[in-house]
């Protein structure tokens, strides 16, 4: 690693800690030229997949998509951000599980209704009446049955 101020290559780690959430090192580095110390910060490089719509259009996987249809539909719900966040963590965890260089946007559109499930029933109608279409009110009915069913 060279040094930012001095630009030699000779350093040397001179501590190493693994964050709390342990995907993040750590380390303090100490330049043998110039004697100045800098920190470094060591993760790994995740490649989400392409996600395929439904025309077979192909588009770079966007995390603050994911964010901003939680946000509606949990927009004036009480459900704590935290829960929110976690909920997208698991979908972004369960996309990087499935190992493909693409995903369809019909799995990820079934993660965050599972995932809305959990946190919210009248979210989950919501967002189900958005992402399945919903032509009437019979469309809305079904999805109802549907989670005071699974109650």
């Amino acid at each position: 690693m060279k040094c930012p101020f001095c630009g030699s290559p000779d350093t040397q780690v001179v501590d190493s800690r693994v964050s709390d959430e342990g995907d993040t090192v750590r380390r303090r580095r100490r330049c043998n030229v110039c004697d100045k110390r800098f920190t470094t910060y060591e993760t790994a490089e995740v490649r989400m997949p392409q996600v395929v719509k439904q025309n077979g259009q192909r588009s770079e996987f966007d995390r603050d998509k994911i964010r901003i249809s939680f946000q509606r539909a949990l927009h004036k719900r009480p459900v704590p951000t935290q829960l929110m966040d976690e909920a997208i963590s698991r979908i972004i965890q369960k996309v990087l599980s499935v190992g493909d260089r693409e995903i369809m946007s019909r799995q990820i559109g079934e993660m965050v209704m599972a995932e809305l499930a959990k946190l919210d029933k009248v979210a989950y109608i919501r967002f189900a009446s958005v992402y399945r279409s919903f032509s009437d009110v019979d469309d809305f009915r079904d999805v109802i049955r549907e989670v005071t069913k699974k109650d």
